[in-house]
Order: structure tokens, then C-alpha cells, then sequence
């Protein structure tokens, strides 16, 4: 009984996040009251468990972050490097959408791929508002190259903070494993891209000296507090990267890089929690419920042990099951929600090949399909649904065809190419 309650809610619960007609934050709060309410699970299974519980280290990883955003945002270094990107390319469309994608995908790494989009995308606006020209192929293709990029790093996309806080995997993990097959990605659909955005790169001569005379150094509002947030960074990504040596959780150091710059740079509170996006982190809290819930009645091992069934133990077919299987769901649905009930199944799967050399590949799958799924549809990642509302409030709507038609093309190149990884790195060289 308690197992079909699970996935009773859980199912409806992803059919409305699905449809995007409510509030996705709403629908996870309630679906997490409603299991703790009837008595799935208890307070301290939702709160407390490891396994069944919300995992706070994503919650306070994110919200470290968000805060470190913040601030970083009061600087003005983003509207520099987009218009840094413009002049140096030129004026050239092409270029300039080139050169947009790479910072895109830099910043997508270091931070996240939301706050990257929702700090470019602006930029992006006001210099195709100059150059006259249709900005919505640029934003599409940022958003790309946010969900790519973002797939590199630990904290660059959410499902990559659930995957290792799930497997226990580092960020030096993951700059080693995904870095390499996020750089070749990003090569290649920079070489689609003036096929994949033809027809849209005509400007007036007269539009380009227009955005030449722009002066990046102007939109450094404080020189003084970029110097201190670059002094930060620094120090929180070496401490990411002596994550094996320190031993200090990401999540703690993204809280006490997040507290250290709100000491440092004197800010009103209003100005470093404009970044902390609440509703993310409710969302997060309440999906994590729901999934306990269908780990404490079994069916999250059920489902393992089918896939296990099915692939024989096989540890190639397995991989790429989780990996053709990842892009697809998390491409329809949300890679989020998506990861956060895949994590359980592909611990049960790794579990269950003792004789696997190199059981995180499983993991790199997921995360690959989750991630580069992602750009699939409109709705197959928080990124894109932020952007799409970027371009709809500046009068610039992207349909859901539209993105779907191209985002298609570059999840299938993205998939394939990591298909071809995965078996020469974990199977033929390994």
C-alpha cells in the first residue's frame, strides 16, 4: 500500500512538473507533504536519513553558491566580458555568437549553468538590440553551450551536485571524467553552429560600428569588490580541488566562501540574497522527499534489479542503457527531477558489478545523458526555462518547436559522441 501511494504521487507529481502549468516548486512541496502526512515516511526519514532524506549538502552547496553569485553580480564583470566578447569579434554575428557561447560555457563550469544564463543573456539582448538583429539564435545557442559546459563541473549543472553527493565523487572526479568529452562537444557544435543558425548573422555596417563604440570598462561598477570576489573564487575552487586533501565538503565551502565575501564586501542583504533562488532550493527539498519515499518502499530496488535482469549484468549494455535512456526522459521532463530518482537505481546497479573495473562509469552516463539531455527539449532543463522567459519578456518569444528543432540536432551529436567515449575510455583502453 505504501509503495503505490509513493508512486502514485511521485507519477502525478512529475506529469505537473511536466506540463509547466504550476509551479514546480509547489507541486514538490506538496507531493513531499503528502508522503509525510499519510505516514510513507517520517520526519526522520525526510530529515535526517542519508538515504531516504533530504540531501543538504546539495540544499547548502547551491545556496553557498547563489550567495557568492550575488555578489560577484554587484560587480558588473559579466556585462564587461559580453561586451569584451562583441569588440573583439569585431562586430562580426558569427564571431560574436561564437565568442558569447565560449564565455557561456567558461562561466557555466565555474559557476552554474541558471545564474549563467541569467547573467548573459541581457548582455546578449543589448547587443543585438545595437546590432539590429534577431536575438533569439543567440540566446538558444547559449543556452547550449550553458547545459554543455555546465556538464563539466561539479557545481556547472544540478544534476552534477546530486551525482556526487549520491556517489561520493569529487570535483577533481569530475574535471578528470567529463571535462574531456564536454571539451570535444563544445568543438564540435561550435562547428555547427553556422549551419545549425543560418540566415542570421546579416547586420548593418553602420549597426557594428554602433556596438564598437561600446566601453566595456564602464561596466565595472566596483573594482575594488571584483578584486575581493576574484580572491574568493580562487580560494573556493582550490579548496574544490584539494577536496581529496582537505577533506572539506563543497557544500561547506561554498557556505563559508558565500559568509566570507558577505563579510568583505559590505553589502546590504538585499543586494547578495538577490541571487538565492529560494524556489530552487524548496523544490530541491521537496523532490528528495518524494524520491525517499519511493527508496524506503522498495521500488527504487526494484526497478534496479529489473534493469539489472535485463541487461544480464553486462556492464557495456548497462551503460549505455543508462546513458540512451537519460537523454530522452531528461530531455521530455526535467534532467532535476529526473536525476534525483535515477541516483538510488544506478547505486544499486553499481553495487551489483563487483567485477567491474570501473563502476563510475555508470555514474558518468547518467550524468552525461542527464545533463546533455538537458538540451533537448524547452522544458529538459532549468536553464532553458529561464531563458525562454528572458526572451518572452523582452518581447522575443522562442517557441517550443523551435528550440526543440535545434536542441534535437545538438542531443543527438552530444549523445553520440559521448556513447563513443564511454566505451573507448571505460571498455577499450580502460
Amino acid at each position: 500500500m505504501a509503495a503505490t501511494i509513493a508512486i502514485t504521487v511521485f507519477v502525478i507529481a512529475y506529469v505537473l512538473i511536466a506540463s509547466d502549468r504550476i509551479s514546480k516548486t509547489l507541486v514538490a512541496l506538496c507531493g513531499g507533504g503528502i508522503v509525510l502526512v499519510v505516514g510513507v515516511v517520517g520526519a526522520d526519514d525526510a530529515f535526517f536519513s542519508q538515504e531516504t532524506g533530504i540531501d543538504w549538502n546539495v540544499i547548502f552547496l547551491l545556496f553557498g553558491m547563489m550567495i557568492i553569485v550575488g555578489v560577484l553580480r554587484q560587480t558588473g564583470v559579466f556585462e564587461y566580458i559580453a561586451i569584451w566578447s562583441a569588440k573583439r569579434a569585431n562586430g562580426s554575428p558569427l564571431r560574436i555568437m561564437i565568442l558569447l557561447v565560449l564565455v557561456t560555457a567558461v562561466a557555466s563550469a565555474m559557476l552554474d549553468n541558471v545564474t549563467t544564463v541569467l547573467l548573459i543573456a541581457p548582455v546578449t539582448l543589448l547587443v543585438c538590440e545595437r546590432l539590429q538583429i534577431n536575438p533569439v539564435p543567440f540566446l538558444i545557442a547559449e543556452v547550449f553551450a550553458s547545459n554543455v559546459g555546465g556538464a563539466s563541473t561539479l557545481v556547472g549543472d544540478p544534476p552534477n551536485i546530486i551525482i556526487a553527493s549520491r556517489a561520493g565523487l569529487s570535483f577533481n572526479d569530475f574535471l578528470i571524467h567529463m571535462m574531456p568529452i564536454v571539451i570535444i562537444v563544445m568543438i564540435v557544435f561550435i562547428a555547427m553552429v553556422p549551419l545549425l543558425f543560418r540566415g542570421s548573422f546579416d547586420v548593418d555596417p553602420e549597426r557594428v560600428a554602433d556596438v564598437m563604440s561600446l566601453n566595456e570598462r564602464e561596466a565595472i561598477r566596483d573594482p575594488a569588490l571584483l578584486v575581493k570576489c576574484a580572491i574568493v573564487l580562487v580560494a573556493v575552487f582550490a579548496a574544490f580541488i584539494l577536496h581529496s586533501i582537505l577533506h572539506i565538503d563543497p557544500s561547506v565551502v561554498a557556505l563559508v566562501g558565500g559568509g566570507v565575501l558577505i563579510l568583505i564586501a559590505r553589502l546590504e542583504q538585499r543586494d547578495y540574497l538577490a541571487s538565492v533562488e529560494w524556489d530552487t532550493l524548496l523544490f530541491f527539498a521537496g523532490l528528495f522527499i518524494m524520491v525517499g519515499a519511493l527508496v524506503k518502499t522498495g521500488v527504487v530496488e526494484t526497478l534496479a534489479r529489473s534493469a539489472i535482469e535485463f541487461t544480464n549484468g553486462n556492464a557495456l549494455l548497462t551503460v549505455m542503457l543508462i546513458l540512451g535512456v537519460s537523454a530522452p526522459v531528461s530531455g521530455i521532463i526535467d534532467n532535476i527531477p529526473y536525476t534525483a530518482t535515477m541516483t538510488p537505481i544506478v547505486a544499486e546497479l553499481a553495487n551489483s558489478m563487483p567485477d567491474f573495473a570501473h563502476p563510475d562509469a555508470l555514474w558518468w552516463a547518467l550524468a552525461l545523458g542527464a545533463d546533455f539531455g538537458g538540451n533537448l527539449t524547452a522544458v529538459g532543463a532549468s536553464a532553458n526555462v529561464v531563458m525562454l522567459g528572458i526572451a518572452r519578456r523582452a518581447e522575443h518569444p522562442i517557441s517550443f518547436w523551435e528550440f526543440t528543432r535545434k536542441g534535437f540536432v545538438v542531443t543527438v551529436m552530444s549523445i553520440a559522441l559521448s556513447a563513443i567515449y564511454l566505451w573507448l575510455r571505460y571498455f577499450v583502453w580502460g
